[in-house]
């Protein structure tokens, strides 16, 4: 009989933890669903090197997890050469629209202490702006619906949408930099918070760090420590309502730029809810 009783508990248990995998696969009401991400993330008209970062950003996972609707209004900051930017634009379709943010050029900006690796040469010819690189993925149909934006991280949204009207604001793979460029980061999360509606979310992914870095090693391994990244971000109003693990590995040591030996780096994402 105990066996019977321990067997049915264990039975149950699986059950449950079944049922909250399947129910974690699917999306959420008004997202786009995975078919229509694997058809954007497999379009002819993108570009080789778009291609190619896929293999390291694993868009599928990425935009499954952050939850894009169609129609919506969102905002990409620290947009550079616009890969998610882009891939937001197609996502939400004709009907949205995709401010991608950059901070006016100063040639007087500080520069990290160390390149990053393992990111893709820059392209050959002249030097682009974030917002002229913007511009040249505008020229595509699928991203005509790309907004560049030339504002300071502090206060990154245009005045239309800068109080409770943005759906989504993502900031992918650069809050580490926020920290030796000097960017008052208490004050763009809060401009951020303002911008988003109620209920709307706020995506932030890094390379991690290691515990008590804090963004010390923003301009040298080009990482952040993820218990700083949430815990400035909620002290700007912020719940934290998801993690992804699908860019983890354990394994990576987070001591250097490039992990040696060679493999993936160790990378959060992170989704917070503004209340």
């Amino acid at each position: 009989m105990r066996s019977y009783l321990a067997m049915k508990r264990s039975f149950t248990w699986f059950a449950v933890v079944l049922a909250a995998a399947c129910q974690a696969m699917i999306p959420a009401p008004g997202t786009i669903t995975r078919e229509r991400i694997a058809d954007i993330v497999a379009s002819p008209d993108r570009s080789d090197a778009d291609r190619n970062n896929d293999r390291r950003r694993k868009p599928e996972l990425m935009l499954a997890f952050i939850g894009v609707r169609p129609g919506i209004v969102a905002m990409d900051l620290s947009a550079g050469g616009g890969y998610t930017t882009e891939l937001i634009a197609r996502a939400v379709g004709s009907g949205g629209r995709v401010y991608g943010q950059s901070a006016p050029p100063d040639p007087n900006r500080p520069k990290p202490a160390a390149p990053e690796g393992g990111t893709a040469p820059p392209p050959a010819g002249p030097r682009l702006t974030s917002a002229q690189r913007l511009a040249e993925r505008m020229k595509n149909p699928a991203a005509a619906n790309i907004v560049p934006v030339v504002r300071p991280f502090e206060d990154p949204a245009p005045p239309e949408v800068a109080a409770n009207a943005l759906d989504l604001v993502t900031l992918m793979f650069n809050y580490h930099d926020l920290g030796y460029l000097g960017v008052d980061r208490a004050r763009m999360n809060r401009a951020v918070f303002a911008a988003l509606k109620r209920g709307e979310t706020y995506v932030v992914a890094d390379h991690s760090g290691r515990p008590g870095t804090g963004i010390s090693e923003g301009g040298t391994l080009h990482r952040v420590e993820e218990a700083l990244v949430r815990q400035e971000v909620e002290a700007a109003g912020f719940r934290l309502a998801d993690e992804g693990q699908f860019l983890r590995n354990p394994a990576d040591p987070r001591d250097r730029n490039t992990p040696d030996p060679p493999m993936p780096k160790d990378e959060f994402v992170l989704k917070f809810v503004k209340p």
